[in-house]
């Protein structure tokens, strides 16, 4: 059964680990009831920020099985994880993270083809997917890592048309070219949500559907209440807008050593290292640099009157 995704905020949901390099489950779920208090829509589990290419896959798969067992039933979870090479291993690892019982299967668009192969590669491979896997809305994540394949409109329409997609995860960091793209759906049952702070108000106000990016690990509150009010108030909107655009330049900083120092300030019990960055370049005057985001976010929720 192909399931709708909801409007909103869906955070890139990051992995905590333990002293002796495990994944800190403890921490994972006061992670999870933290973004169900903060207002999110969605989560979407298993991608970049969760640190995939640094898990093995029984790990992405026992992480996996844990977050939609812990979620409330109203908080969507999309996911992806599919880190192999080949087409094959990826078809493999992809039903297994389906079978779990999540709302939709989100492709990291490098997966589905080389950085010097065109987009026919791409739709040959997708089409594969679409075979093997049936009954499933699916997404695509244009993942930086290893390299970043954006969708163009032509290729993002031909997918929408086939009815399966319901989920993109832009990261071109371009109004006009989602403005393209929301032109290519159109009609369709898929939906946009940047993952850029600074485009966000903006993408908003042209049909995107939400947010999905980085910084919804430091203040999802402000992204649920913009996505929420942005028509609604105009004016509180643009104040809000420049704050979270301002911030995102946490994420040139060291993330996501610094999500998981900011989510310690906010109580949750776990520890900030991680297994893609070194945290020796997480140093003191990085670390004020996120107490002073924290301060500043606290005084902006008072202005808003959220908690």
């Amino acid at each position: 059964m192909i399931k709708s995704i909801p409007n909103g905020v869906f955070p890139t949901m990051i992995t905590p680990y333990t002293a002796d390099n495990k994944i800190d489950y403890n921490a994972v779920e006061q992670l999870i009831d933290w973004y169900v208090k903060k207002g999110v829509d969605g989560i979407f589990a298993i991608c970049q920020s969760s640190e995939i290419f640094f898990l093995s896959f029984e790990e992405r798969l026992e992480l996996l099985k844990f977050i939609v067992e812990r979620a409330p039933k109203n908080i969507s979870i999309v996911a992806s994880g599919h880190t192999a090479d080949d087409i094959g291993t990826q078809i493999e690892e992809a039903k297994a993270f389906v079978d779990v019982g999540i709302d939709g299967y989100v492709f990291i668009s490098n997966r589905l083809a080389a950085k010097d192969e065109d987009d026919s590669v791409f739709l040959r491979n997708v089409d594969i997917f679409m075979d093997e896997i049936k009954d499933t809305a699916f997404g695509i994540y244009e993942c930086p890592y290893p390299y970043k394949r954006l969708m163009t409109p032509e290729t993002l329409g031909e997918l929408a048309r086939t009815g399966r997609f319901t989920f993109l995860k832009d990261t071109c960091c371009n109004p006009a070219m989602i403005k393209a793209k929301l032109d290519a759906v159109k009609g369709t049952g898929m939906k946009i949500y940047n993952a850029n702070s600074a485009t966000l108000l903006e993408t908003l106000r042209m049909g995107c559907a939400g947010f999905s990016g980085v910084m919804a690990n430091f203040h999802p509150e402000l992204y649920a209440w913009l996505c929420k009010n942005y028509d609604k108030e105009p004016e509180k909107a643009e104040m809000v807008q420049d704050v979270v655009g301002f911030f995102s330049v946490a994420e040139c900083q060291v993330y996501p050593i610094n999500a998981k120092y900011y989510l310690g300030l906010e109580g949750i019990d776990m520890g900030y290292t991680s297994r893609a960055r070194n945290m020796d370049d997480f140093f003191i005057g990085r670390k004020y640099e996120i107490e002073q985001m924290h301060r500043v976010t606290q005084r902006v929720k008072e202005q808003l009157g959220i908690e």
